[in-house]
């Protein structure tokens, strides 16, 4: 069988000006801008389109626009016919996954993805880190330079994004460490990420122990298609499993390459990157250069369909 994924991306893909063409060109992402600006108490569209990039780069800004942009795409494409026989998106992506599989509402997803990107932004200030890239080693060396750079500190592989990528995310002294250790055992890369916390370790524990009450009080139906988790890399669709799985994703890795395995497994013969930038289509190429990707997130992307 054959099958049109979704995926979704997450933080770091943001860029001033952001899906300002589609705001000029379709009714549909005004109507969406303007019950964003009424959930989230302030002119996000403003943010987006005219920045400062340092505002828009803020965790608890950060994370509703990337939501918004994607879930505007998503619904332009179905109105083209397109929709999609499964979906997965990165961390933050999921929620914006779980939109497009009718698990919940946009205005429902955006209320939780505002109060998750305020508790991260505020755990990143309660306890510290950050997070990077280690380019060309395996996941055995990561994890094993994680477990020897703990004498600094929490560190711990954060992204399992695609063979040879993986983030890992802690305690600024040990992710120090930890980049180090990776350069002394032959890594080609280790690029510190620009963000606020330690996002998916253990020092997001303020947010997650905050985020289960947000998660309890949401309307989470059963999703429609099978949605791809960060935390298992499995299709789920039940709303019990779903909540609980979103609340473990802010302290557990995210199992990327998995997830994209596992949906090609599945028969996902072709993948559209719903939402700004292009990264996640560039992680599908590292993980199978057989299947197509698609990015999808300006006017002219969506016109070119």
């Amino acid at each position: 069988m054959s099958a049109v994924a979704f995926q979704f991306p997450g933080q770091a893909s943001q860029y001033v000006g952001m899906a300002h063409d589609l705001y000029e060109a379709y009714p549909l992402a005004r109507e969406l801008f303007a019950q964003a600006q009424e959930i989230l108490g302030f002119d996000l569209a403003d943010v987006c389109f005219n920045g400062p990039e340092e505002r828009l780069k803020q965790t608890a800004i950060t994370q509703p626009a990337i939501f918004v942009h994607s879930a505007i795409v998503d619904a332009l494409l179905r109105e083209r016919g397109v929709v999609p026989d499964m979906a997965a998106g990165h961390s933050l992506g999921e929620y914006s996954a779980l939109v497009a599989a009718g698990a919940m509402s946009f205005a429902q997803a955006l209320r939780v993805v505002k109060e998750r990107g305020r508790l991260m932004q505020e755990a990143g200030t309660i306890a510290p880190g950050t997070m990077a890239a280690i380019i060309g080693l395996d996941e055995p060396t990561v994890a094993e330079l994680c477990a020897e750079a703990g004498d600094a500190g929490i560190v711990q592989p954060a992204n399992y994004n695609c063979p040879g990528q993986i983030v890992v995310s802690g305690a600024r002294a040990a992710v120090a460490r930890a980049m180090e250790l990776a350069r002394a055992r032959g890594a080609k890369r280790t690029v510190e990420l620009v963000v606020s916390g330690a996002f998916h370790s253990p020092l997001m524990d303020h947010a997650r122990a905050r985020m289960g009450d947000v998660l309890e009080a949401a309307e989470i139906s059963d999703a429609r298609i099978p949605v791809y988790a960060n935390v298992t890399a499995r299709p789920v669709q039940k709303a019990a499993e779903i909540r609980k799985l979103l609340w473990e994703q802010l302290s557990k890795p995210v199992l990327w390459q998995m997830t994209i395995q596992n949906m090609i497994a599945d028969g996902a013969t072709v993948f559209y990157e719903v939402g700004p930038g292009s990264v996640l289509t560039g992680l599908l190429k590292r993980i199978n250069k057989e299947v197509p990707g698609r990015t999808v997130g300006t006017r002219e992307e969506l016109d070119q369909l």
